[in-house]
């Protein structure tokens, strides 16, 4: 596993999932900060601060028979330290981790 120690203030991302499953994990991901979602994104307070998650739908990766749906994530995070930065992305990371072997 890798064990996250800094994070930069913006950078992007692809996950292997829907937009469906995204919003349905992103309350839990973000916990205890509240999460304001709208179409394609989502915005959710980090203290003083805000997290602006937009995502975009990508062409599913099929590895023969296997579709694996993608999601391109843009995180940008405004008025938020390093050190909650890092806090955040380690419980997003854990909690829309999925299982394997």
């Amino acid at each position: 596993m890798i064990v996250l120690q800094d994070c930069p203030a913006e950078f992007e991302r692809e996950m292997g999932c829907t937009a469906a499953e995204l919003g349905h994990w992103l309350p839990g991901a973000a916990a205890p900060h509240p999460v304001r979602t709208q179409p394609n994104g989502a915005d959710i307070d980090i203290d003083a601060g805000c997290l602006r998650l937009r995502w975009e739908a990508l062409a599913p990766r099929r590895i023969a028979l296997l579709s694996v749906p993608r999601l391109q994530l843009r995180f940008a995070f405004e008025g938020v330290d390093e050190a909650a930065r890092v806090r955040f992305m380690r419980r997003f990371d854990l909690y829309t981790q999925r299982g394997g072997g």
